[in-house]
């Protein structure tokens, strides 16, 4: 390795325990999905309403739940998923082979370049292709980096549509400590878009419309800056306006120079960014309407959210992108709207409560990088454990 150094960080998460309990943190147990249970049939209840997973605060079974129903489901006929990171005996890949054995045509997209799981995806993919699996092995000058799964279904001879979209990896290991969203919805609107991109992934000379999801390259540079254009109009007519984002890595400048924009015309903007932040905040004629936060503790913040004001009638998007030049320009990300009012409500508040955060929470700016932020009263605000708090109590 250049420099004669480790570069492959990730696996300081194998480091073995060495039977020192007293050096790891207490065992916490994934909580079910309020009116979601593992024991009846996901597709059923994801036919009548919305559902969010939240990892690790959820339980990652319900993605493989659902692929799982799936594989079995003699209703099913059509299985498309796309792979980023895989775990080493991923349940994942088990039960698209078994779709694939119950003579279901299943589609998977494996992005072979994923960094440091190219090993891994290339046995994976050949196990796949093995049991019947149509593989897409990715996009010629692109890396595949959405998370997207869809289910064809056939009911009373018309074809309905089940499917997920998530921020995170499908993936039972990393679900384990990085927070992600995944969205699972009947909502036809969105799938019938979400299999464009399935399109795209086999006849990628064909550039789709979408009016729904926001897809990169070709669309997420355009529909954010009018998002903020949006916000930017709403402050100079004196309504309700406001842009909050959880992104890992913020450094493409088109984004950053529009973000400035919007912080001079009035638009409060609020940032978690958990790594790279380029955006100088609380300059004063530049960006003093601006505050960057960033939360790092016991899991990896990882999901990405847009959260715009919109007079009141916030716009929220999950998404597979940070806002850089990478993911805008040269991958293809997928941000996918969250429509059920409940679900925009879980989003900001759990949005909120990593912004008041008091303990592993740190403040970004131009002078004094990585202050932590303390609290003002006696009362410490540990995002991560309020987080499952809050969900344990929406179970109650």
């Amino acid at each position: 390795i250049p420099g004669g150094r480790y570069h492959n960080r990730r696996n300081f998460m194998r480091f073995p325990s060495l039977d020192r309990a007293e050096l790891l943190y207490a065992p916490q147990k994934p909580l079910p999905i309020k009116g979601l249970t593992l024991e009846t049939s996901i597709l059923k209840n994801i036919s009548k309403r919305d559902y969010l997973q939240h990892t690790p605060y959820h339980s990652f079974m319900y993605t493989i739940k659902f692929l799982r129903e799936a594989a079995l489901d003699p209703k099913v006929h059509t299985i498309k998923l796309t792979m980023y990171r895989l775990a080493k005996n991923s349940e994942i890949i088990n039960s698209l082979i078994n779709a694939a054995k119950n003579n279901k045509k299943v589609i998977a997209q494996i992005e072979l370049r994923a960094r440091f799981d190219e090993e891994n995806n290339i046995n994976q993919a050949s196990l796949l292709e093995a049991a019947g699996v149509k593989i897409i092995f990715g996009v010629p000058g692109l890396k595949v980096h959405a998370k997207i799964g869809i289910a064809e279904r056939t009911e009373r001879g018309k074809n309905k549509y089940y499917g997920f979209v998530s921020t995170g990896n499908f993936n039972e290991s990393t679900a384990k400590v990085y927070t992600d969203y995944t969205l699972f919805t009947s909502n036809r609107k969105i799938l019938k878009e979400v299999n464009k991109v399935f399109d795209f992934l086999q006849v990628n000379y064909q550039i789709k419309k979408y009016k729904r999801l926001i897809v990169s390259p070709y669309y997420t540079s355009k529909v954010i800056a009018e998002l903020i254009d949006n916000e930017i109009a709403n402050a100079k007519a004196n309504l309700p306006s406001g842009i909050r984002l959880k992104l890992n890595n913020l450094t493409n400048q088109k984004m950053i120079d529009k973000l400035y924009e919007a912080s001079n015309a009035g638009v409060k903007v609020d940032l978690l960014v958990r790594g790279i932040c380029c955006l100088i905040p609380n300059v004063k004629g530049m960006s003093e309407n601006i505050q960057v936060k960033s939360v790092i503790d016991k899991f990896l913040e990882h999901a990405r959210v847009y959260i715009f004001e919109n007079n009141g009638d916030s716009k929220i998007y999950i998404s597979s992108a940070d806002l850089m030049t990478r993911n805008i320009e040269h991958r293809l990300e997928v941000s996918c709207p969250i429509y059920d009012e409940e679900l925009k409500k879980e989003v900001i508040d759990t949005f909120n409560i990593s912004w008041k955060d008091t303990v592993k929470a740190r403040e970004v700016n131009g002078k004094i990088q990585n202050q932590y932020i303390s609290s003002t009263t006696e009362e410490e605000t540990r995002s991560q454990w309020e987080i499952y708090n809050y969900y344990e109590k929406k179970n109650s």
